[in-house]
């Protein structure tokens, strides 16, 4: 057979694919796929060094209400260990993917105290396919609505919420600590497959019976109760706070669409401005565009990685979107005040973008 006949035979390469080949050979080329080890374990040491000193802080502290100060420094020190959970489990920290799985999950059962199994399925469906109808769990209609149908469906008291679910997003936030600790006991005490299930139990129950011990230990128990529920109400509002912006009030993907991978990444994330204090306050998630299109990338390497996918996306026309922290929460509460719409009149609620739908 001719060279001629047999490259006319083969499979002639996709546009969009060879668009995202050019845009990963560029990444490559600069090293940014290399693991930065060495600034993750010393942010683990630093971690650990705060959540030590905090302790010790609340032993020296004594029987005093002052001990509630500190509750907001652990909800901070709890979200930042679960930024580098994130991390490890997107095989981020370590080249080795059974270290970076093993130390996910330790960090996150024994330390955040949520299941690391529960996570990772939910959120390796949202990586594969972000904002799509159907198929991305984080825009699944629970107690918060995400499409208008869902929204004109709902009665009685959720009817009452979804209503108003743009202002009430915040507040509902604290109680979203409390439903992941709950989400991962169901998880590991549910009759559904599970990898390492009973390490997962162990670790879990470790942390989340040893933990209220040593608050119990440290100061009277009506002080511990009160500094629990502090503690738990705002890491939810600080983990929601750090995950809400990426995707909700960005198009979504109507269910049977076909878009190709870094359409489908670009388009339906937003990137936050901020430099980097934001760098640290949102663990690497500002730059979401360039997380989802390339999840193992270290955070040390998404700020030089976004200059280039920025004038990537200008050359090819993908619209990239970017914006400030407290530009994005009000896009986020104005979107969902706008699905809200439909649980009060579903005949008059303009229709949220769906890529992919008249």
């Amino acid at each position: 057979m001719s060279q001629a006949l047999l490259d006319h035979s083969l499979p002639r390469p996709h546009a969009y694919t060879s668009e995202f080949a050019e845009l990963l050979a560029q990444i490559k080329e600069r090293g940014l796929l290399s693991r930065s080890v060495a600034y993750y374990i010393t942010l683990i040491v630093v971690l650990s060094v705060s959540l030590l000193s905090l302790l010790t802080a609340m032993f020296f502290i004594g029987d005093s209400w002052a001990q509630l100060a500190l509750a907001p420094v652990m909800a901070i020190i709890m979200t930042q260990f679960s930024f580098v959970t994130h991390e490890a489990a997107h095989r981020q920290v370590f080249a080795s993917g059974t270290t970076n799985d093993r130390t996910a999950r330790v960090l996150a059962n024994a330390v955040v105290g949520i299941s690391y199994s529960w996570w990772m399925g939910k959120h390796t469906r949202h990586h594969a396919n972000p904002n799509t109808v159907g198929k991305d769990p984080d825009i699944e209609s629970d107690f918060i609505m995400f499409q208008e149908e869902e929204a004109a469906k709902t009665t009685g008291f959720t009817n009452a919420f979804v209503k108003r679910q743009g202002w009430l997003f915040f507040p509902i936030l604290t109680l979203e600590g409390l439903n992941l600790h709950v989400q991962a006991f169901r998880r590991v005490f549910s009759r559904e497959p599970l990898n390492h299930r009973g390490t997962e139990i162990t670790l879990l129950l470790a942390r989340n019976i040893g933990y209220p011990i040593i608050l119990v230990s440290l100061m009277p128990w009506y002080i511990a109760a009160v500094f629990l529920v502090i503690h738990m109400a705002l890491f939810g509002v600080y983990m929601g706070a750090s995950f809400a912006p990426n995707h909700k009030g960005m198009p979504q993907i109507a269910a049977g669409i076909k878009v190709d991978f870094l359409r489908r990444q670009v388009l339906t994330s937003r990137n936050i401005r901020g430099g980097l204090f934001m760098d640290h306050f949102m663990g690497g998630l500002n730059y979401q565009i360039e997380h989802h299109l390339f999840p193992s990338m270290a955070r040390p390497k998404l700020a030089r990685a976004a200059k280039l996918v920025r004038q990537f996306c200008a050359e090819k026309k993908i619209s990239y979107t970017e914006t400030g922290l407290f530009q994005s929460y009000g896009i986020v509460i104005a979107y969902l005040n706008r699905v809200g719409l439909a649980a009060r009149d579903p005949f008059d609620c303009p229709p949220a973008q769906v890529l992919g739908r008249a």
